[in-house]
This record gives structure tokens, C-alpha cells and sequence, in this order.
């Protein structure tokens, strides 16, 4: 198996090789068209402004590379900010255009009781499936309820619920925590830093991966 992760300078890709080595996959860190375009899997990670991200991405002309994989309709990830910039735009320090690979847009995490619940949400908390079935998708094995690892102030707001694969509370405001769309995932956690739950998520993530190489 051969997966591949974006490398555009964003973000700390360091926890995210180590949570595939740990399930005995040596991914490989790439910017190169022909790397990304011949890999089984593709992660767009991502930590920091949305911004400064799809800034990254144009930098390295990733955009139209990204485009072309998930034409291919090879599982395809976006984790924390790799999932905002799957939206079509993000309100974070003004307007910023996104991939546009899901529509919706991202917003600030409104937060309802600012007394004791601050921004950024830093925490562990519960997934739940807002009655979707999880089988066959990044979270298939996941109980509901599985606490994941977060670190955000901004979150996706979908423009079709049918994009909703999980959904998580905070401040007594429930958001999207994973998307889906055909071949596309997002996880708004960390996989990659929520212990075995999450690993068994990268290992989904993977079978998908075999399963279409193999159909």
C-alpha cells in the first residue's frame, strides 16, 4: 500500500507518519504530482490559518494535483485544517476561497458560555453519528460516543447534512466533526493523537484504500 501525505510546510506531520507506521505503513511525505497521483491514499494534513494554508497549496500548485486525485476516486483525508479547506470558503481573518470540494463554508466555533469554555477548543470529546450508519466509512468499528483529541477555534459548516458523517458538542453548540463525500473524508480531531480509536480510524482509512485498489 502506498500513502501519501501532503507536504506543503503546514502543520505537524510528524504524529500523523508515526499513527501509520504504528499499523506497519511507511507513508511517504510528498509534493511531487506523480508521488501523490500514483499513491493508493492521500492525507491533506493541517495546523494554523486557512489562509496561510490554501496560501501553501497555491504555492506548490497542490490544488489542481488534489483535484486530479480525487478524480481518481481514491480515498481521500483532510485532517483539522485539511478538513476546513475541503469547503468552498472560511471566514477566519476575513474571506479566504477554498478547494471547494465540499460546499459549505467555515465558521467560528460560536462559543455559549465564554465564562469557562474558551476558544480554542483544546480537549478530549465524543463523536456521535447524528443517525448516520458509520459501516464502510473511515469510522466503521467506532463506537458512538468514542472520545477523539481536538485542537480548533474554527469548525465546517456543511451546506448539505448528508456531507455529516459525525458531529461533536462544545459550549452547547453541536458542530461537524468528520465529513464525507464520495471518495472525500474529513476529521476536524486528530486521528493521529487520539490513541487506539483513533488508529483503528487511520486503519479504515487504509482497508478503504486495499479495497479499492483490489475492486
Amino acid at each position: 500500500m502506498k500513502i501519501a501525505i501532503i507536504d506543503y510546510e503546514i502543520g505537524n506531520v510528524k504524529s500523523i507518519i508515526n499513527a501509520f507506521i504504528k499499523i506497519g505503513i511507511e507513508p511517504i511525505l510528498t509534493n511531487d504530482r506523480e508521488a501523490i497521483l500514483s499513491s493508493d491514499g492521500l492525507i491533506l494534513p493541517g495546523v494554523g490559518a486557512f489562509a496561510h494554508g490554501m496560501g501553501n497549496l497555491k504555492k506548490y500548485g497542490l490544488e489542481k494535483i488534489i483535484y486530479e486525485f480525487v478524480n481518481t476516486q481514491k480515498p481521500f483525508m483532510g485532517i483539522c485544517l485539511g478538513m476546513q479547506m475541503l469547503m468552498d470558503e472560511s471566514e477566519e481573518f476575513g474571506v479566504t476561497k477554498g478547494l471547494g470540494l465540499i460546499e459549505g463554508k467555515v465558521i467560528k466555533l460560536p462559543v455559549q458560555n465564554p465564562s469557562y469554555e474558551k476558544l480554542p477548543h483544546v480537549s478530549w470529546n465524543e463523536i456521535s453519528t447524528k443517525n448516520i450508519n458509520w459501516k464502510n466509512t473511515i469510522l466503521d468499528d467506532i463506537e458512538e460516543y468514542a472520545d477523539m483529541y481536538f485542537v480548533h477555534s474554527y469548525i465546517t459548516s456543511p451546506k448539505n447534512d448528508g456531507n455529516i458523517l459525525a458531529t461533536t458538542e462544545y459550549s452547547d453548540y453541536k458542530f461537524c466533526s468528520s465529513i464525507k463525500k464520495d471518495n472525500i473524508y474529513g476529521c476536524q480531531f486528530h486521528p493521529e493523537k487520539s490513541g487506539e480509536k483513533g488508529l483503528k480510524i487511520m486503519q479504515k482509512f487504509v482497508n478503504l484504500c486495499k479495497e479499492k485498489k483490489n475492486g
